[in-house]
Formats: structure tokens, C-alpha cells, sequence
């Protein structure tokens, strides 16, 4: 990946998290944040 498609994919992440924040206020990327920090907790207890 170069720096071109790291920063387009980049910027329509955060083009995504602000358009949930404003639509659905944020339930998508709290959705998503929850899922994550069970993914880290999980790899943690294994490490």
C-alpha cells in the first residue's frame, strides 16, 4: 500500500465515523469500538 491509498483510505474512514456521528449519533463506530476492545482483550488473555 503507498501513501496515496493509506491517505485515501484514511480520509474516507473519517468520512464514514463523521457521517454516523451526525446520522445515527455515533452507533457504528461505538458498535465498532466495543467489538475491537473485545478482539484487544481477547488477544491479550492469550498472549
Amino acid at each position: 500500500m503507498n501513501n496515496a491509498v493509506a491517505l485515501g483510505l484514511g480520509a474516507l474512514i473519517l468520512l464514514l465515523a463523521l457521517v454516523d456521528g451526525f446520522a445515527n449519533g455515533g452507533g457504528a463506530l461505538l458498535f465498532l469500538a466495543q467489538k475491537f476492545l473485545i478482539l484487544v482483550d481477547y488477544v491479550a488473555f492469550w498472549r
